[in-house]
């Protein structure tokens, strides 16, 4: 598995792929305050987050730049599960 991403290199990855949080969000449907809040949230974390929305969020950045964010956002949704419940 890979290693959490601080919020600067997920902002940084974002830039090399010509987007940012903004960008990212718009494009993706999401408010730019919610992406945001997850960032400032989970970034770092190695933990995945319950909620469905941030998770889905992270997941998309992870999917855009091509590496995860958070150990696991890129394994199947019942792995993903297992991670989030057994903390």
């Amino acid at each position: 598995m890979s290693q959490t991403m601080e919020k600067r290199q997920i902002q940084a990855q974002l830039i090399e792929h010509g987007s940012n949080f903004r960008r990212f969000a718009l494009s993706h449907g999401y408010e730019p305050r919610t992406v945001a809040q997850v960032i400032q949230r989970w970034a770092g974390h190695s933990t995945l987050p319950r909620g469905e929305l941030s998770l889905r969020i992270l997941r998309d950045i992870s999917k855009l730049i091509g590496q995860e964010v958070a150990p696991g956002l890129l394994l199947s949704p019942e792995t993903q599960r297992d991670l989030t419940t057994s903390h």
